[in-house]
């Protein structure tokens, strides 16, 4: 019996110039239980993928016209595909032309003429590890964290909408990453000079003010390397809330915008949460603070903001 790759659902985006190719991968797919899309271009799957988003592309590397390679690198670097895994599907088996399939954004590939079940196997692999990381990503997103990751060589892989509006307040256009990525490679060259453990972070600057400050947090996976992005000046008056009135990060950036009199349904937007979730925060701010409204308790924040020691 066949055995079935993933949910009914799952589409498969075939990318190859031959059709006796199509034929037969198509074929072998919908018999797993997958719906294909089929492409004979690399223009066609761009075309294809801006209309309907593919759970995995099956790549062919050398084509007449856009190539595989190109093909990928376009597809990666828009934003609703950049989690969808590229396996390629190569009859190149010279490493340089593997390093170039993986450099590009590929996941995978593998070698012609194309063994049916090491491609189901490699496909339902991969299919999980990309809802894994999907889902987190989604995670982050709705906790409304200032969270980017880079991949080792600097490219800027993703950031979560609340990062964005940060670095967009910033200055930094969304579309131009580059003096961000070069702050990273900067920060790895110390840490690899030095021989030292990864940590610490960097500074973002404008017209030569820091501004905005990328703190590591860790690996995610084998290749990106998280940071919280904070705003200097909020960070220390987050922390100075946090440490005089005994608040969760939270609950302190919360009352950092109840002190620049942002309404529930405002600080909600701005963090990521629903009204009634700010509330219950400001409910336990106002224990904490000893106060019952959020007046009081923004005269108070501003008050701790203002006293050079914090009290």
């Amino acid at each position: 019996m066949m055995t079935r790759i993933e949910a009914d659902k799952d589409i498969v985006l075939l990318v190859d110039d031959s059709p006796e190719a199509l034929g037969f991968l198509t074929t072998a797919l919908e018999e797993a239980g997958v719906t294909v899309l089929v492409a004979r271009s690399g223009e066609m799957a761009l075309q294809i993928a801006d209309k309907i988003t593919p759970d995995v592309v099956l790549m062919d590397a050398v084509m007449p016209g856009l190539d595989g390679f190109e093909a990928c690198r376009r597809l990666k670097g828009l934003p609703a595909l950049a989690h969808v895994p590229v396996i390629f599907m190569t009859g190149l088996t010279e490493t340089e032309h593997i390093v170039h399939a993986l450099e590009v954004g590929g996941v995978d590939y593998l070698s012609k003429p194309i063994n049916v079940d090491e491609l189901r196997a490699r496909i339902r692999v991969h299919l999980a590890n990309a809802r894994t990381a999907h889902s987190a990503r989604i995670a982050l997103d709705a906790a409304g964290r200032h969270l980017v990751a880079f991949a080792e060589a600097g490219e800027l892989l993703w950031s979560t909408p609340q990062a964005n509006k940060l670095l967009e307040q910033a200055g930094y256009a969304s579309a131009d990453h580059a003096t961000i990525s070069s702050g990273f490679v900067d920060w790895r060259r110390r840490h690899a000079s030095d021989g030292a453990t990864p940590g610490g972070g960097f500074d973002l600057e404008v017209m030569g003010a820091s501004l905005l400050t990328l703190s590591y947090l860790g690996m995610v996976g084998a290749d990106e390397f998280l940071f919280r992005l904070v705003a200097q000046q909020e960070e220390g008056q987050e922390e100075a809330l946090r440490n005089r009135f005994g608040l969760t990060q939270r609950e302190s950036e919360v009352l950092l915008w109840i002190s620049r009199g942002k309404s529930n349904r405002d600080i909600g937007e701005i963090l990521g949460l629903s009204p009634r979730t700010v509330n219950k925060h400001l409910e336990q701010v106002y224990t904490k603070l000893g106060v019952e409204n959020r007046a009081s308790a923004a005269i108070k924040a501003v008050q701790t903001m203002q006293s050079p020691f914090g009290v």
